[in-house]
């Protein structure tokens, strides 16, 4: 595998914002939301970009891809906690709006890096 930097990758730069963004929306939440549903959504929306960062360090394709594949699944963990936090009037039609498009653009560009993984100038 390259030398390639896992900060550099526009997927991951991506998961952070959105990381960020979920983390100070949750902040300010009250105990019970922070505890239940903050909790989740927090652990799923960062390990989006930690099994990003893992895969790279993973020193072999094949797990650089495992990795991406787990990240995929904490996404759509993400998606599910971001659903309950709307249901339950934990989001605002506001913040919703701010994250869904990072949410909608986070799928085809993990595929894309998926895809990528191997392959020649894979940045």
């Amino acid at each position: 595998m390259g030398s390639q930097r896992f900060q550099d990758l526009k997927v991951y730069r991506l998961a952070e914002t959105l990381s960020e963004e979920i983390w100070q929306i949750v902040g300010t939440w009250s105990p019970l939301a922070k505890d239940t549903v903050g909790k989740q959504i927090i652990r799923s929306v960062d390990s989006i970009g930690a099994n990003i960062a893992e895969g790279v360090g993973r020193g072999s394709f094949q797990d650089n891809k495992r990795f991406v594949r787990i990240a995929r699944g904490s996404l759509y963990e993400t998606q599910h906690w971001l659903r309950r936090a709307y249901c339950r009037q934990l989001l605002t039609q506001e913040q919703l709006d701010k994250l869904k498009p990072m949410v909608d653009e986070l799928a085809p560009k993990l595929n894309a890096y998926l895809n990528s993984i191997g392959k020649l100038n894979n940045k």
